[in-house]
């Protein structure tokens, strides 16, 4: 395996591609023959913050047909109640002044924390980018010792077969000389 992995560091050497910490770590994984693929969820949302899990829950409520139709609902039923119920006495009459204090208010603290989890969405996608990047290389690395393998057990028998060849060559001209 010594000689396979000495092969693939002069082959990653001589690309175009600088070794970098990632390429040295995996190729430290592969030599050790571990697993270099994990849950990628599981593993970003362990490093993921109170304020974070929250802005996703709010973003994911938010961006929900739930939350379209009761918010909806909800609209209807301050028209209904403001129009229609509470005629004389409505807390917030036509045009609905009030309401649109509360809708600015919600939509002034939704946008930042849905653009939040957006972020954290990038983020999250960049981190499973990198995790494809590691495992495919991995991967690579294998198939690259695979043949190395190969062909190093070719060699060997072509090695063998010459020696045999050689052999039957001395052997029929050692039956021609008689």
């Amino acid at each position: 395996m010594s000689h396979i992995h000495e092969a693939i560091v002069s082959r990653l050497k001589s690309s175009k591609k600088d070794i970098g910490d990632v390429e040295k770590r995996i190729l430290n994984i592969a030599k050790n023959q571990q697993f270099v693929s994990t849950d990628t969820n599981a593993e970003f949302s362990a490093s993921a913050s109170t304020g974070e899990n929250l802005a996703d829950a709010i973003a994911r409520i938010g961006g929900s047909w739930g939350f379209i139709i009761g918010f909806i609902a909800f609209l209807v039923a301050w028209a209904v109640i403001n129009v229609v119920v509470l005629t004389r006495d409505a807390f917030d009459p036509y045009p609905f002044v009030f309401l649109n204090l509360i809708l600015s208010m919600l939509a002034a603290i939704q946008a930042p924390i849905i653009m939040m989890s957006q972020n954290r969405q990038a983020m999250r996608d960049r981190f499973e980018a990198a995790k494809d990047y590691e495992v495919n290389l991995k991967a690579e690395l294998e198939v690259f010792a695979l043949h190395q393998k190969i062909d190093m057990r070719v060699l060997a028998e072509l090695a063998a077969l010459r020696e045999d060849m050689a052999n039957l060559r001395a052997e029929l001209n050692a039956q021609k000389k008689p």
